[in-house]
C-alpha cells in the first residue's frame, strides 16, 4: 500500500508509525503540508491517510490558511471511505471533518494519562487489545466532542480520546506514535507551550518517566498503526 502522513510540524511527524508502515512493506510518503502546498501525489490515490499532532490549534485558521485546505481534504477522504487516522491535532481535524466543533478541554493534558476503553472500545479492531484500560503520553489542550454518528472507542478522566467514524476513519487524542526523540524535543522545549507552564509542567520530572516509559508505549503504538494498516488492506 501507499500511505500518506499529512505532517504539521517537523518534529511531529510519524514516529513509530513510520517505522511500522515500512515494516509492513508498504511505502510512506510525508506531507509537510504548512511548508509545502503541494502534496507527494493526489491524497486521493492513497491507500490510506494519516494526519498527525502540532503545537498549533483547530480553531487558528485566520492565522494558518492552510487549515482549511486540510479540513476541506479530510471531509472527502472520510466521504469516500478511505482509511484515515488522525492523531492528537489531527484526530482534532478528523472529528472536525466530520462535524464536531473542537473547543478548549477544561484541563490541558501533558504528560502520561490513564485512558479507559469503553464498550465499543473493547471490540475495536484498533483498540480492543488494550483493554481495559493503558496508559499514554499526551500534549493537548484543545479535545473533539464525538462527531454525530461516531462510535466513542476511549476516554480519560478529561475528555473522549478515541472515536471511530464510519467504518474506515479513526480520531485519537493521545499520542500513539511519538518517538523517544520527539517526545524528549517536546518536553526540553516545554516553555513555547503556554499551557505547560501554567499548569506548572517539570521537564525534569517528565523528562525521567518519558525515558522509563516509552519504549513499552513504542511498542503499543506500532503494533496500533499495524492493526490499522491490516483494516485499510
Amino acid at each position: 500500500m501507499r500511505v500518506l502522513a499529512i505532517v504539521h510540524q517537523a518534529d511531529a511527524g510519524p514516529g513509530v508509525f513510520a517505522e511500522a508502515v515500512v515494516a509492513a512493506g508498504h511505502v510512506l510518503d510525508q506531507w509537510l503540508l504548512p511548508e509545502v502546498a503541494e502534496p507527494p501525489a493526489d491524497p486521493h490515490r492513497y491507500d490510506a491517510v494519516l494526519t498527525l499532532g502540532g503545537a498549533i490549534n483547530a480553531d487558528q485558521r485566520e492565522r494558518h490558511a492552510w487549515l482549511a485546505e486540510e479540513d476541506r481534504l479530510l471531509g472527502e477522504l472520510i466521504e469516500r471511505g478511505t482509511p484515515l487516522l488522525g492523531l492528537c491535532l489531527g484526530g482534532q481535524l478528523v472529528a472536525g471533518a466530520a462535524g464536531a466543533a473542537v473547543r478548549r478541554v477544561r484541563r490541558p493534558e501533558i504528560g502520561w494519562h490513564r485512558v479507559e476503553l469503553t464498550g465499543e472500545g473493547r471490540h475495536d479492531p484498533l483498540l480492543a487489545p488494550l483493554a481495559p484500560s493503558f496508559e499514554a503520553f499526551q500534549w493537548h489542550s484543545y479535545e473533539f466532542p464525538l462527531p454525530a454518528g461516531a462510535v466513542p472507542l476511549a476516554e480519560s478522566d478529561v475528555c473522549l480520546q478515541a472515536a471511530r467514524i464510519g467504518e474506515r476513519a479513526w480520531a485519537v487524542q493521545f499520542h500513539p506514535e511519538v518517538s523517544a526523540a520527539d517526545a524528549a524535543s517536546w518536553i526540553e522545549d516545554y516553555r513555547s507551550d503556554p499551557d505547560a507552564v501554567r499548569i506548572g509542567v517539570d521537564p525534569t520530572a517528565l523528562g525521567v518517566e518519558t525515558e522509563a516509559k516509552i519504549p513499552a508505549f513504542n511498542q503499543l503504538g506500532r503494533d496500533l498503526c499495524a492493526r490499522w494498516l491490516e483494516q485499510a488492506g
